[in-house]
């Protein structure tokens, strides 16, 4: 939460918290109750952000949105809080999976808005919803199925502040290279005006056996385990 003090912080613990989950599940979810793993995972990171926060009183109230998923073979299980957003490219159909947790979207859900006016409302930052220290988490979890081909997108409100879905549609369909899709997003976001955080995660799910390759943390994240 860029507007409020240690946001940073509250974010990489947040990262650390989800990072750690996947280390400790087991290579065969199928068994695992996908939504439950990512509400937990949630809850350790909020524990996370109390726990610093009871060590510095200058912490207290820092939060962070969140969006993460978790792939079990066609089951995908789906997290959101605050106004991030998870979108899916499914036969080059482009939809948006989460609910933005604001104001603004909840005067859009009750007619007293259209779309196009909550785009450049004053107040469409302001959140109704996020992982703050000192409340319990409350996000949106579901478990919904994926297929191969599906390509989704994982990003910060850096991205949909001032990118049209339109934009992301033609970059997501067009650059392969999940890499070179993130730079792209992130290069029109800045070149849009770059008024807030841009974060964008490009995921892909494909046939056949696990990946190998490491998974890279980075930044304030790959520090927040250690002691402040």
């Amino acid at each position: 939460m860029g507007g409020h003090a240690h946001g940073e912080l509250a974010s990489a613990l947040t990262v650390a918290a989800l990072s750690d989950l996947d280390d400790a599940l087991p290579t065969d979810l199928h068994d695992i109750d996908l939504a439950s793993a990512l509400f937990n995972g949630l809850a350790d990171a909020a524990h996370r952000l109390d726990e610093r926060a009871s060590r510095d009183p200058a912490l207290r109230g820092m939060g962070t949105t969140a969006v993460a998923l978790l792939l079990d073979d066609t089951r995908l299980g789906v997290l959101h809080i605050g106004d991030s957003r998870i979108y899916r490219l499914r036969d080059g159909v482009l939809s948006q999976l989460t609910h933005d947790h604001t104001v603004v979207q909840a005067l859009v859900d009750e007619g007293r808005l259209t779309r196009e006016e909550a785009m450049t409302h004053p107040r469409r930052s302001v959140l109704l919803r996020a992982l703050q220290a000192g409340h319990a988490p409350d996000p949106d979890v579901c478990v919904i199925d994926a297929a191969p081909g599906d390509r989704y997108l994982l990003c910060s409100d850096g991205v949909t502040a001032v990118l049209t879905d339109e934009s992301m549609h033609e970059v997501l369909v067009s650059v392969d290279d999940r890499a070179e899709a993130v730079e792209r997003l992130i290069a029109l976001a800045n070149e849009a005006g770059g008024p807030d955080n841009i974060t964008c995660v490009v995921a892909d799910v494909l046939e056949g056996p696990i990946s190998e390759e490491p998974r890279i943390v980075v930044g304030a994240a790959a520090e927040a385990s250690e002691p402040a």
